[in-house]
């Protein structure tokens, strides 16, 4: 008996290099790296990594490697407002590929805890 389903190309692989007159390219940096390397960082506060908290507004990737990140904080008067921003920027620096982190804190739109995500709510009790 045939199998029924038609036949399906794989998917076309996506190279991280290029090569150039000059040589090899450095590998393309991803925005999953740059969410894993976020991830590493939590409040000191609250036990749960600020990506999850909901505190990234915006990651931008520059063809460079450059990286631009808008975060912002639970509130105005965080205890935390100087070294969150520092954290996030180091963190992301230690990734290969990466050229300039700049890291800019936003109070617009105001976070709240619906920018939560479901699995940051349920190590809160939030729910």
């Amino acid at each position: 008996m045939a199998d029924s389903k038609p036949d399906m190309e794989p998917p076309a692989m996506q190279p991280v290099t290029r090569w150039t007159p000059e040589g090899e390219t450095s590998p393309r940096l991803s925005e999953e790296a740059v969410i894993t390397a976020i991830c590493t960082v939590y409040d000191p506060e609250i036990p749960v990594n600020i990506y999850e908290l909901g505190l990234i507004y915006a990651i931008e990737i520059a063809e460079s490697g450059d990286v631009r990140v808008e975060m912002t904080l639970t509130a105005p008067g965080c205890p935390s407002a100087q070294e969150l921003p520092e954290m996030v920027r180091d963190a992301i620096s230690q990734l290969e590929g990466v050229g300039n982190v700049t890291v800019d804190t936003v109070w617009d739109p105001p976070w709240d805890p619906s920018r939560m995500s479901e699995e940051a709510r349920l190590m809160l009790n939030m729910f």
